[in-house]
This record gives structure tokens, sequence and C-alpha cells, in this order.
């Protein structure tokens, strides 16, 4: 499937996401955040599965630059987290670049992410984004501004995580559960034992990287969930 560049901003960044269209007329109209690497082979390839099902899919761009290696990507990663603001600038101006698109107009709209794209989705979940659905993979849990009690998280959640997974401890994971409560938000946990950080990237072996290991059946299960939440959710 050929991916259309599409140009858009942040303020004064300029960034450019990838859209990936449906047969027919789109169901919903998904944003998909990518990880720390920015678009890479993993996230890419979930945009024509997005389309076959008949989603709208938009894949996010974190920094309007190219990332030629981990060292430049953990770089700009923290630079863009270390602001709460800035970051969540970010988040929300992709989800405008795909509200912009005439295609969606009046579409349902949800969003995906894995690793610190799936941080991302949560993150958007946080600050009010009008979104009916957010699915995290491996996404980190934590917030630096986390939810509290009075806050309106309207998407349904989803977070799909290794229980091996060192990024994100089970502390964390409570964490996340606690916080989601207090802020009376709609969240389901699916935790697959012995699956470490990354587990949908079937390269993730390859890296050379203990953190990093793929795993299909949690891969599969994690997919499939998604696909039923989007189900109730989008229609």
């Amino acid at each position: 499937m050929n991916l259309e560049q599409v140009a858009y901003r942040d303020g004064d960044t300029a960034l450019s996401g990838y859209l990936a269209r449906p047969d027919g007329a789109p169901r919903a109209a998904i944003v998909v955040f990518p990880t720390i690497m920015n678009p890479a082979p993993n996230v890419l390839r979930r945009m024509p599965m997005l389309a076959s099902e008949g989603f709208l899919a938009f894949m996010a761009d974190f920094y309007g630059e190219d990332v030629p290696d981990r060292e430049t990507a953990h770089r700009l990663g923290t630079e863009l987290r270390d602001n709460v603001d800035t970051y969540r600038g970010r988040i929300g101006a992709a989800i405008e670049a795909l509200k912009a698109q005439p295609e969606a107009r009046g579409l349902p709209m949800a969003s995906i992410g894995y690793c610190m794209g799936g941080q991302a989705v949560l993150e958007a979940a946080r600050m009010g984004a009008d979104l009916r659905a957010v699915a995290s993979f491996h996404g980190i849990l934590s917030s630096d501004r986390p939810a509290t009690e009075g806050d309106t998280i309207h998407p349904r959640i989803l977070v799909c995580h290794g229980d091996s997974d060192p990024l994100v401890p089970r502390e964390q994971v409570r964490g996340f559960q606690e916080e989601m409560d207090r802020a009376g938000a709609n969240w389901h946990l699916h935790v697959y034992s012995g699956v470490k950080h990354g587990f949908t990237d079937p390269e993730a072996n390859s890296h050379g990287i203990d953190a990093l290991g793929y795993d299909a059946s949690a891969d599969r299960q994690s997919w499939a969930a998604m696909l039923g939440l989007f189900d109730e959710a989008l229609g």
C-alpha cells in the first residue's frame, strides 16, 4: 500500500505524517503514534492493517526530523517529553491534522500507539482529547501530569502490557490503575506473562537489547483486543 505524506505543523515545528486509506468509505479515523524511533517498520506495517479493517489511518510525526539511530531518538524523545505542555501540544497537533482531512469529517476517532506512542495515546486521554477509544501497546504508563479526580477522560482505554517489561514494572502498572480509577476512566488492562517490551515488533530480538522481545501470541492477542474494542466503541 502506498502511504500519502501529509504536511502539518505544531506551532513553528514542521511535521510530516502518513495517511492510509481503506478501499471503501472509512468507518472511523485512527491516529497512530509511533515508537521513540518515529516511523519505523513495525509501526508502519500497521497502517495497511488498519486500512484493511476499514479505518482511515494517520501516522503522527513526533520530531519533524530524521532519526538516524537510537541515540538520536532517545535525545529527541527526552527533549520532547521534558515539558508536558510541549508534549501534549505535539500529540494534539497530530489529532487535529487527521481531523482536517476531508475523509475524516464526521467520523468517530480513536488512537493507537507503540512504546513512546503508547504513552502518547494515554497522554491524549489525560488531556481530554475527544476520542472514542485509545489502545496502548507496550507503552509507558506513567505521566508527569497524571489524571486526578474531576478530570474528564473521554475515550475507553485499552492497555496491552508485557509483565516482563522492565521499563514498566508492576508498581507503575498499579499506579496507572489507581490513577485511572481516581479519574473515573473506563479502562481495560491486558497483561501477558513472561512478555517483554516491544512484543509487537518481529525485529525486537535483533536489536541486542535485553528489555526487548517479540512475542507472536501477545502480538496477535493484543491486536484482536484492539479490534474488539473498536467494534464496540466506534461502531
